[in-house]
């Protein structure tokens, strides 16, 4: 600019402070590019990321790359354990990098979070937790579990997810368990999705745990639209689990088609797998379609076999209950009563060692209170065909409940021939952890013949009912048996035969044992058999024991013990009719249940001892001290079953058990019992049982 003279004019100081300050903030800006350090923030960080997460947490860098999509990485960033925590040996949390894409602009305008990528770089982690509920993976202050406020905030659209090297340690002390998880992720290449790959080695349950697990990509857990594959095998000390197929929506767990083979030595060992307690059993292995349908999860249609047992069936478990809930429907097309012995108390199979000082010959094994507590629940079970020759048993059905810990066997029924064996029972939870129990069964017109089945030679006719009580408080079979009170009543009113060895021998018949042995005669009529036995505080005494042939009569009277399993008792056979060759007389049985002493009783031995005196003497005199006269038939058979039906040590009178025809005995028998009680109503005999049962201290 110029004056009229031609002369220069300069701006004015006005001016000149725009341009000044245009040229210093260019400058700071110059400078700040050069200069800046994004490490500036890490403080800020650290300050705020410690304070959320209630632990020290360092950062050694941070770079940021500006742009339409912003990485952050941080690299070697350390998450300390919380208070409680900080003897581990290992930090929470580590990774030699973390690196974060995000998409800020979607962000900014309310679309939500959107990370392209996200990066694990050798990422370290230890979770533990201890055994008094305290866990360094609860963010709070006090390292207990956070009480639900309901639904959280929504998860970030996650492009990728990237893991490199990871190992992590899991340590949970009430499940007695401490593994290592060594994990990475493939990426998707050929337009599949990649996939996690983890490595599970260590301790679980207090057994070696080796797990093998191919998954689809982390991020596709959130996919809707297409379902996850999942393949996993785990070997957890003996057991064997083996899971291949697909889950829906994971996330919200909409349902499953998976394949699950289980197998092992002992079910029992599937407790810490699948948290529902089963008793012990042998060697097992089944197939089946695991599902998740109508918020239930269902084993169905599974087969397999159980010892030598087949089992197959479907198993559901509700898990959203305060309590789970099992429903299981199984069955057997043929099953071993052996391999079932675990359910009741026992040593499942027929390998069972047996020590020198177990004296116990009932199952001895204590009801697991905390597992019954862990799961409420309903089985059905059918085994159609019984294969064991040491019980003349046909097939099985059981119905029973487990609820809030007390145990309600409805049904547990064996079909024996054309009889029933039908038993029910009750356990209500008592005080230190014994169970308040009663048990009933009922014995059903049960074929001699098929009692016979397991005794070789011997073979009989007719059928046998009654029933056997109890009452007690206990923690197994054995103790309850051993503190219980109640009877057994068994009547065979129907006459029919048994073989003659049976009799013979009891009475030391040599003559006709040695006749019977032969097959000649092979039979002998049976006219009654009857067992009427009361069981208070564990001992079992005899109000009768007899049994009736054509030509003998066996009675027997003493104890059986529950409480220290010894016997001691006395068996007496007699010739009905005149009898040569014969020592009868008592012969008594005591000592141990599992290994008792038979020894003859002193007329037998008088008698033994005159035969050889009289041998010595004059030989054919020997013949006389076995000489029987005979006790002749008498009404003996009638009064037994009368008192059977009027006074039963069970409880419960025999009734109509017996058959549908009763003999002359039975009826003879109840029609005296029921002249007598002629008159009382049902409640007033039900109020007679109740009187009796208090006076025998249930």
């Amino acid at each position: 600019m110029t004056t009229q003279r031609g002369t220069p004019t300069h701006p004015s100081p006005a001016r000149r402070i725009p341009v000044i300050l245009a040229g210093v903030l260019a400058l700071a800006i110059v400078l700040l590019i050069v200069l800046w350090n994004w490490d500036w923030f890490v403080p800020l960080i650290e300050r705020r990321a410690s304070a959320a997460l209630h632990r020290p947490v360092t950062v050694a860098h941070l770079h940021v790359r500006p742009g339409w999509t912003t990485t952050i990485t941080l690299d070697d960033p350390h998450i300390g354990q919380p208070d409680g925590f900080t003897s581990e040996k290992e930090e929470f949390a580590s990774a030699r990098s973390l690196t974060v894409a995000v998409k800020p602009w979607p962000y900014l305008v309310g679309r939500g979070l959107v990370l392209p990528l996200v990066a694990l770089d050798a990422p370290r982690g230890d979770i533990v937790a201890l055994k008094d509920g305290r866990s360094n993976y609860s963010f709070t202050a006090d390292g207990k579990p956070a009480p639900d406020s309901g639904a959280g905030p929504g998860l970030p659209a996650i492009g990728e997810l990237r893991i490199t090297d990871g190992d992590i340690r899991v340590a949970l002390a009430r499940l007695r368990s401490d593994f290592r998880l060594a994990m990475h992720t493939t990426p998707p290449a050929d337009g599949k999705q990649g996939t996690i790959v983890a490595e599970a080695k260590g301790r679980y349950a207090a057994q070696p745990i080796i797990g093998h697990f191919v998954g689809g990509a982390l991020l596709t857990l959130a996919d809707v639209r297409n379902p996850y594959p999942v393949d996993l095998h785990v070997a957890n000390g003996p057991t064997s689990v083996t899971l291949r197929g697909t889950v829906d929506d994971p996330i919200h767990f909409a349902g499953a088609h998976l394949n699950l083979t289980l197998a092992g030595p002992d079910m029992s060992l599937l407790y810490p797998l699948t948290g529902i307690p089963i008793p012990q059993t042998p060697r097992y292995s089944v197939a089946g379609k695991l599902d998740y349908t109508e918020a239930r999860i269902r084993f169905t249609g599974f087969e397999g076999h159980l010892g030598s047992s087949d089992i197959g069936g479907d198993i559901s478990v509700d898990p959203h209950q305060k309590v789970p809930f099992v429903e299981a429907g199984l069955h057997s097309h043929l099953v071993d009563l052996a391999d079932l012995a675990g359910f009741v108390g026992g040593e499942p199979g027929h390998a069972k060692t047996e020590s020198a000082a177990d004296s116990n010959v009932l199952p001895d094994q204590r009801i697991n209170v905390p597992k019954l507590n862990a799961v409420n629940a309903h089985i059905a079970y059918h085994g159609d065909h019984i294969e064991n020759k040491r019980v003349p048993l046909d097939n099985i059905d059981v119905d029973a409940t487990v609820q809030d810990g007390a145990i309600d066997v409805h049904k547990l029924n064996f079909a024996v021939g054309s009889g029933t064996l039908a038993s029910a029972a009750t356990l209500n939870p008592a005080a230190n952890d014994d169970f308040s129990t009663r048990f009933r069964l009922d014995v059903s017109r049960v074929p001699v013949t098929r009692l016979m089945k397991g005794a070789g030679s011997l073979e009989g006719q007719g059928t046998i009912g009654g029933h056997v009580t109890l009452a007690a408080t206990g923690h197994s079979v054995a103790d309850l048996v051993a503190h219980g009170t109640g009877g057994i009543t068994l009547v065979l009113d129907q006459g029919g035969h048994l073989s003659a060895i049976l009799p013979d021998l009891l009475g030391l018949q040599l003559g006709n044992a040695i006749l019977s042995a032969l097959g000649l005669p092979d039979r002998t009529p049976l006219q009654c058999f009857i067992a009427d036995m009361p069981l208070k505080d564990g001992i079992l005494s005899t109000h009768s024991f007899l049994i009736q042939t054509g030509d003998t009569r066996t009675t027997g009277d003493g104890t059986v013990n529950f409480r220290d399993n010894t016997l001691d008792y006395a068996i007496t056979t007699r010739a009905v009719h005149f009898t040569v060759a014969s020592f009868p007389g008592a012969v008594h049985i005591t000592g141990p249940l599992r290994s008792p002493t038979i020894l003859p009783g002193a007329e037998i031995a008088g008698r033994l001892a005159a035969t050889g005196a009289l041998a010595a003497v004059f030989p054919p005199a020997a013949i006389i001290p076995t000489i029987q006269f005979g006790v002749g038939k008498g009404s003996v058979c009638e009064q037994a079953v009368e008192q059977a039906n009027a006074n039963p040590a069970a409880g419960i009178a025999p009734g109509a058990t017996t058959g549908p025809h009763p003999s002359a005995a039975a009826k003879a028998g109840r029609a005296r019992a029921t002249r007598r009680d002629a008159g009382k109503s049902a409640a007033q005999v039900r109020a007679a049982w109740e009187r009796k049962q208090q006076q025998n201290g249930h």
